[in-house]
């Protein structure tokens, strides 16, 4: 298996702030989502993802999110299986808020 792809949360913002169309897929909880997401994201949960496999897309960058960056590496993973390639964001919603401060 090929390593898994990383982006901090300030390359991803930064990004984003410029402009970039990124696709984003954030496998938290709906009560963990609730508190906010990144905005453009696509919200499935970790749990959901075999059932949804046709709402990820199968080419093009698409970074995983969740709260610490473990579930969306597990999600990574997962999805590797299916020659789905993702990039996880490191440190995940809490990183993205302690920068956003």
């Amino acid at each position: 298996m090929k390593p898994i792809l990383e982006i901090e949360p300030s390359e991803l913002r930064r990004r984003l702030l410029a402009g970039e169309t990124i696709q984003m897929i954030d496998v938290r909880e709906d009560d963990e989502v609730a508190q906010g997401m990144i905005s453009g994201a696509k919200h499935i949960p970790l749990g959901q993802i075999p059932g949804r496999l046709d709402e990820i897309p199968n080419e093009g960058e698409v970074i995983m999110i969740c709260r610490s960056g473990g579930r969306s590496m597990r999600a990574c993973h997962f999805l590797q299986q299916y020659g789905i390639e993702c990039t996880n964001m490191t440190g995940g919603m809490l990183e993205w808020n302690e920068e956003e401060a």
